[in-house]
């Protein structure tokens, strides 16, 4: 930079040393000329900028005097040109402050639109440090001055405002709340800074602070403007009051503990190949510290990154676990998706890089994955680490070396520059601040590392040793395992040739008492807390530190992870010592015991702490199901019901259908007999996931069940799956039955079940006291309890009936009550239905305005979430806000979208699709073509009829009134209001109908034939008013 005006006008030297330009009327020339940089400006316009509308006699030479003095002090910085065209200062733009700021000002505001939100803050944060002071703060009173620095103070704002926007992206709300109040301080009329301020406060755990900066907003805004606050503010306020609060894009990386050491060359290679292709393997044998360099190449990259431990999973589990990296789970509302469509769905519009750690042991489903992803997904891009290539189309192969070795008799200066010794010095100084690297020690480093081939997790596990052993010794002892290990099979696997040897021989240092507690350390899967390692292994919990000191486990958090490399060992040592039956079955009989505490747990006010804790040992957890699923199918047949409240609560259900039907699929009748009711929760289990036709002959035996009066079952959970997989009782008997069971089991969470399970059926069969009676008394029991699952289904049912009644300021509390405790508990996945619930509540109310904004909210969270059928629903309504306001074009067009999202196929799809139906029949009359009309509202019927969905019957009965004849429409009417129980108050369209009718028949006669239709329910097989 040499030219500045964001400030005092300035020149400087490349140095940095400031040139004297002149008084007042020189800096106004040289500013003038900066402004348009290697461009020519005519003399008049510079007398015009220098002395105004009146220029004195003689401006002309005036200004000549003042170039020739301009140039003097510029002699040695840049020629001030002459033409007939004018006067210019030869300079590239870029060396001017001002230019340089638009500039960068333009790129970090199009890197903020494309979602790179970590670039977009680095430009702006440079274009804004470029401001030394207010523009042209020394000429204040030059002509020119006024209006440009006006116009530059709007444009420091705007980019102030676009750097916190990327910042708050960025999860750094506690960082930006300073400069946001200055910024309102300063500027308290704009909005903008102001609703970031909301946010950010919200962000930062701080919602009261939040609120009451909306309120000194509004305040504010009212005083000085007698306006209202605007869409942006207002939609602040709106997200705080519902609990929403920013959040990174995307989970971020794991954060390292040690530095990270001889990899520059390949960090590069990296970058370059990630610029090129959009999928990067890294492949070499176990320890070359390919997770380490991918982790870093991840963090140098601009846009959100989403990184993927593929360890601990099978192959079945891959896309579940990407699920999971990217802060999604599967749906506890809606039938069966493919984790793989979800993911399209989440991914499809965003700019990410994902990271799939670990893919050698799943490399085909890996493989597949990826081809899906990178296929479906255009700005997606996908780093892997593996020791085989993935080996599909457009991989580009990086592989990662061992660490350069000096070659023997390196002097200690020199051999420094070599990775393999620096890494090797960086962590032994770690161990034993005591250790240095020179020429007395070079010679055993050196050793050490060409016998560990430069394998960086060898070259750790070793200079862990330095602490306790002589490094000669070691060197010493690296040699003689790896002369004997050289002359090994050759068939062995590349992963054993590599490490077996320094492992074995990390292995060998270990006290006897210490190889008996890493080996059965192997059964945990994500590590172990002392007291559980203790109880499992029946060892001496005080040995785990030791452990730990010796690089063979890892403290973090309170528990202690075994290494992947060391587990897989110590399982080939644990079955040698034949312990693994022994240990395994330890393991699964303690996680037994722990999910037997943690279930009823989940149905108390504890939920979120219990809840909590399955998360932490859920893949031990995993494992123990897995082991005695293949081992011991009546333990796997104990613990699948323990889990099947926390799979539902935690968005798993789909999981935990797999694993319910490997289970169903061990049993021998025998098995089923004697645990009956364990068997019939794996069956319900596996129903409630993916069609599997192995299932349908255990149908016969869940009806028995569903039926039998006589059979008390213990686990309340059960009940609840039944009336989900086989729906509501049939009739009264049934009913009373199902609530016997619940009573006699002494549950209190089933006592308060039992009520909301009759509002329920209640409110399906068109009994609207009914249902509020027992809904209410189920909220009752279940907010008694403390239990936020329940509750927020009963208050979702509540409001909804609240609705139906036209009872909207009562429904919208319960509404955002139940939002809430969803997002307590952390079923997001729920939370774009219970919007979309809102909105209509909205719509209904005649407030087009909060419905539209809800319903692009639920939009854009089911988008997030990766959930269709949700995002389906939502086009819906926007479809029905467009056709009420008159544009039936992009109603057609959010139906079709909408459809083609929602492929059908499970109840919650089926019945949004039928919505679409009903929607577009709407549409078809409102441009007048009403066979079509009638032609989908029938077709939505059925789809009603088939899946037993009473309110998509009575929507679908108001759209054929809409098309039949006056009678029969009144008839129509009155069956629909039957099934459902009412008329919904406020509905747009049944109103308009209804008007129509009464205009026609007159309201004796409209009254007379409505309550014909009110005779007739759902069985009746068809609607009132014949054809229609």
């Amino acid at each position: 930079m040499r030219f500045g005006v964001l400030g005092a006008v300035a020149a400087w030297r490349p140095g940095g040393a400031q040139v004297a330009v002149g008084g007042p009327r020189s800096r106004t020339l040289l500013a003038l000329l900066a402004l348009e940089a290697g461009r020519f400006v005519p003399a008049e316009r510079l007398i015009d900028g220098m002395y105004g509308e009146h220029p004195p006699d003689g401006a002309a030479n005036a200004l000549q005097s003042q170039v020739s003095r301009l140039r003097t002090a510029l002699k040695d910085l840049a020629p001030v040109e002459f033409t007939a065209a004018g006067y210019r200062l030869a300079v590239a733009p870029d060396e001017v402050d001002v230019h340089c700021f638009e500039r960068l000002v333009r790129e970090g505001r199009a890197l903020l639109k494309n979602g790179e939100h970590a670039r977009a803050a680095d430009v702006l944060g440079e274009a804004l440090a470029l401001w030394r002071g207010p523009a042209f703060t020394d000429l204040a009173d030059a002509p020119f001055a006024a209006a440009r620095a006006t116009r530059l103070e709007e444009l420091r704002a705007d980019a102030a405002d676009d750097l916190a926007e990327a910042r708050l992206a960025l999860g750094q709300a506690e960082d930006v709340l300073a400069s946001l109040r200055e910024t309102v301080a300063a500027q308290p009329l704009r909005e903008r800074p102001r609703a970031q301020l909301v946010r950010a406060l919200a962000a930062a755990g701080r919602p009261a602070d939040a609120l009451a900066a909306f309120e000194d907003a509004r305040r504010t805004l009212a005083d000085e403007l007698g306006a209202d606050p605007g869409p942006e503010l207002a939609e602040a306020h709106l997200a705080v009051l519902r609990g929403e609060t920013e959040k990174p894009v995307l989970p971020g990386l794991p954060a390292q503990l040690t530095s990270f050491v001889g990899r520059d060359a390949e960090l590069r290679q990296v970058a370059e190949l990630l610029a090129r292709a959009r999928l990067v393997t890294l492949t070499g044998p176990g320890g070359t510290g390919k997770t380490r360099l991918a982790v870093e190449a991840a963090a140098a990259q601009a846009g959100p990154v989403a990184f993927v431990e593929l360890a601990p999973h099978g192959g079945a589990d891959i896309a579940g676990a990407v699920l999971t990296a990217l802060g999604l789970r599967e749906s506890t509302r809606g039938g069966p998706q493919e984790p793989v469509e979800r993911l399209v769905a989440a991914l499809r519009d965003r700019p990410v890089l994902l990271v799939l750690d670990n893919c050698e042991h799943v490399v085909d489903v890996a493989a597949r994955l990826a081809a899906r992803l990178l296929a479906a997904c255009p700005g997606l891009r996908v780093l892997a680490t593996s020791r085989e290539p993935l080996g599909i189309t457009g991989e580009q192969l990086a592989p990662v070396p061992r660490l350069a070795v000096p070659p023997p008799g390196t002097p200690a200066a020199r051999a420094r520059e070599f990775p393999a010794v620096r890494l090797f010095a960086d962590r032994a100084a770690a161990s034993d601040p005591a250790f240095t690297l020179d020429e007395s020690t070079i010679g055993d480093v050196q050793h050490v590392c060409a016998a560990l081939d430069g394998l960086p997790l060898a070259l750790e596990l070793a200079a862990a040793r330095v602490r306790t052993l002589e490094l000669g010794e070691i060197a010493a002892r690296l040699d003689d395992r790896f002369r004997l290990l050289a002359r090994g099979s050759r068939t062995a696997e590349a992963r054993h040739r590599s490490l077996r040897g320094v492992v074995e021989w990390s292995w060998d240092l270990l006290t006897a008492e210490e190889r008996a507690l890493a080996r059965r350390m192997a059964v945990f899967s994500g590590g172990a807390t002392a007291a559980a390692a203790a109880e499992v292994c029946g060892a001496d919990a005080d040995l785990l530190p030791e452990l730990a000191d010796k690089s063979l486990v890892e403290p973090v958090g309170g528990r202690f992870r075994i290494l992947e490399t060391i587990r897989a060992f110590g399982a080939e040592k644990l079955a040698e010592a034949g312990e693994a039956s022994t240990f395994h079955r330890a393991h699964a009989e303690y996680f037994l015991r722990f999910a037997a505490e943690a279930d009823p747990r989940l149905r108390t006010a504890e939920q979120l702490e219990w809840l909590a804790r399955i998360d932490a040992d859920y893949d031990n957890i995993l494992a123990a199901l897995r082991w005695s699923t293949e081992h011991d199918v009546v333990l796997a047949l104990r613990l699948v019901p323990l889990l099947a409240m926390y799979w539902w609560m935690r968005g798993r259900r789909f999981e935990g259908a797999g694993l319910s039907l490997a289970v169903v699929s061990r049993c021998s009748p025998e098995v089923r007999e004697q645990y009956a009711e364990e068997f019939l929760v794996c069956v319900l289990g596996a129903l409630a996931g993916r069609p599997h036709e192995s299932l349908e002959q255990y149908l016969p035996l869940v009806r028995r069940y569903a039926t039998d009066e006589d059979w008390t079952p213990r686990n309340p959970m059960l009940v609840m799956l039944l009336g989900v997989v086989v729906g509501p009782p049939g009739n009264d008997a049934e009913l009373l039955g199902r609530g016997q069971s619940l009573l006699a089991a002494g549950d209190a969470w089933g006592w308060a079940l039992l009520p909301m399970g009759m509002g329920l059926r209640a409110m399906m069969s068109g009994d609207l006291a009914g249902a509020e009676e027992g809904l209410r008394e189920g909220a009752a029991q279940f907010r008694a309890l403390g239990e936020r699952w329940g509750l927020s289904m009963a208050l979702d049912h509540l409001s909804q009936l609240r609705t139906w009644r036209g009872e909207y300021a009562a429904a919208l509390p319960l509404m955002d009550e139940a939002l809430g405790l969803m997002h307590e508990i952390g079923a997001t996945d729920d939370v774009a239905d219970l919007i979309c619930r809102r909105a209509w509540t909205h719509l209904l109310s005649g407030d087009r305005v909060r419905a539209r904004a809800d319903y692009e909210l639920a939009a854009a969270t089911a988008a997030r979430s990766g959930m269709p059928e949700s995002r389906a629903a939502a086009y819906v309504g926007l479809a029905n806000l467009s056709r009420l306001s008159g544009d039936l074009a992009a109603a057609r067009e959010l139906c079709e979208r909408a459809l083609a999202e929602c492929a059908g196929g499970s109840f919650a799809a089926e019945s949004v699709r039928a919505m679409a139906l009903v929607s577009l029949g709407w549409l078809a009359l409102a441009e007048g073509d009403r066979p079509t009309a009638a032609s989908l509202h029938r077709s939505a019927l059925s789809i009603g009829r088939q899946w037993n969905a009473g309110d998509v019957v009575a929507f679908a009965l108001e759209g054929l009134a809409g098309v039949a004849r006056p009678t029969e429409a009144a008839a129509l009417l009155g069956t629909a209001a039957a099934v459902r129980g009412t008329a919904i108050s406020g509905d747009p369209d049944v109103t308009a109908v209804r008007g129509r009718l009464v205009a026609s028949l007159g309201v004796e006669g409209f009254e007379r034939a409505y309550r014909t239709g009110l005779k007739h329910s759902i069985e009746d097989g068809r609607p009132a008013g014949g054809d229609t």
